[in-house]
């Protein structure tokens, strides 16, 4: 799994990246929520470590803005040094699917990790809910505020993909590959028409507070025009 650490102890920061490591995983450090948000712009990860108490954002404050801007797909783990019931109760309240009191014991947090990636993975949700967007894969529909917008398969393919991955950042090859295969005989500019098809179809303008943003000469990403800050 590639976590990432919002930890603004350095040394507790390390403790967590190598212990990590240790169990296979990949991870990325930030010592502040700011630092964390402007990389979710262009970066999926598949867990969120996060400790309670943070110099700028408190826990509660970062969970309710993931919660709001990437959805339920990511499992929140938070870490908190003062074992409070109150605490405990505010994690889960704000939308954490698990807590750790500190000190970390390198097992015990291999094995919740483990344990979170395996119930995600077997409850992925056949409905994905976005902001005003509600996408059902059985049906393979996507519903903006409610109503059904009619794609092509492509089109409902590569909206999912995109949808999946919010605020990663694809290039026209990523996603040709992804959504077409190895048919050699299509070229990026198919990319550039179907994500300008969508963008008409889903107002993925901003209107509806995400967006089909071009990055010029690589690629495509969606992201919520409310990224940038909490």
């Amino acid at each position: 799994m590639f976590i990432a650490i919002v930890e603004d102890d350095p040394i507790q920061a390390e403790m967590l990246a190598l212990t990590l490591t240790s169990g296979g995983h990949e991870s990325r450090v930030f010592h502040t929520s700011l630092a964390f948000f402007d990389e979710l712009k262009g970066t999926h990860f598949d867990l969120l470590l996060l400790d309670w108490n943070l110099p700028d954002y408190s826990g509660g404050m970062i969970i309710k803005w993931v919660r709001e801007n990437i959805g339920w797909q990511i499992p929140i783990m938070v870490a908190t040094a003062v074992e409070e019931e109150s605490n405990v109760v505010a994690a889960l309240k704000a939308g954490a699917d698990d807590y750790l009191i500190k000190p970390i014991k390198p097992l015990e947090i291999l094995a919740r990790i483990d344990v979170l990636g395996r119930r995600f993975k077997s409850i992925a949700p056949q409905i994905l809910h976005l902001g005003d967007y509600e996408i059902d894969t059985s049906q393979r529909a996507i519903r903006k505020m409610g109503n059904e917008i009619e794609l092509t398969q492509k089109e409902f393919d590569l909206a999912l993909y995109l949808f999946q991955h919010p605020g990663k950042l694809f290039s026209r090859m990523n996603l040709l590959e992804k959504i077409w295969g190895l048919q050699v005989e299509i070229d990026t500019r198919t990319v550039d028409t179907h994500i300008s098809r969508l963008r008409r179809k889903l107002a993925l303008d901003g209107q509806l507070k995400w967006q089909l943003t071009s990055v010029y000469g690589y690629g495509y990403r969606l992201e919520s025009v409310e990224m940038v800050t909490p």
